[in-house]
């Protein structure tokens, strides 16, 4: 079986750190520099002697200290958290960027407080709450990790991530 898969790493207070092979992975584990939280339970990794479990998310031993980049509050990086879909109706087409609270109103421009939105449903809302535009949110919009833009690099995340990544 290859090593070519891609494994979730955790830090020890179980915050998403990176994306690691497979390979790289059993290093750290056979070292016990890390622990198996999930793996992938059709699969294991064969040698003469031993079998193991083919990991999915592993959590370090030790808190490893890393400078995060923060994300930039853009008007991109909004449409891109809300995988480009109005967050009133779901559709894709003619987005924009909405702000839950209108500014008018004291709301800010932050991470919780703007949405994707397409033209109708942003000119329906005006501006008013969700509330008082009788709109619902589909989600609820929140400040993304750095491993949420990964998911485009390495497409559709495994289940088993979800718990640690969408919090």
């Amino acid at each position: 079986m290859r090593l070519n898969g891609n494994v979730l790493v955790l830090n020890q207070d179980y915050q998403p750190l990176s994306i690691c092979n497979v390979k790289k992975s059993m290093v750290l584990l056979l070292l016990e520099k890390a622990e198996l939280l999930h793996d992938y339970p059709l699969k294991k990794i064969r040698t003469i002697r031993s079998e193991f479990d083919y990991p999915s998310v592993i959590r370090l031993r030790r808190y490893a200290r890393i400078p995060y980049k923060n994300i930039v509050l853009s008007r991109k990086n909004i449409l891109k958290r809300d995988n480009n879909r109005c967050m009133y109706c779901g559709s894709r087409e003619k987005l924009t960027v909405d702000h839950v609270i209108p500014k008018s109103r004291g709301g800010d421009d932050s991470w919780e407080n703007l949405v994707s939105a397409c033209m109708i449903c942003n000119h329906k809302k005006g501006n008013q709450t969700p509330r008082e535009a009788k709109m619902k949110l589909i989600g609820k919009p929140f400040r993304p990790n750095h491993i949420i833009y990964l998911r485009d690099f390495y497409g559709n995340v495994h289940e088993t991530w979800k718990p640690y990544l969408y919090y």
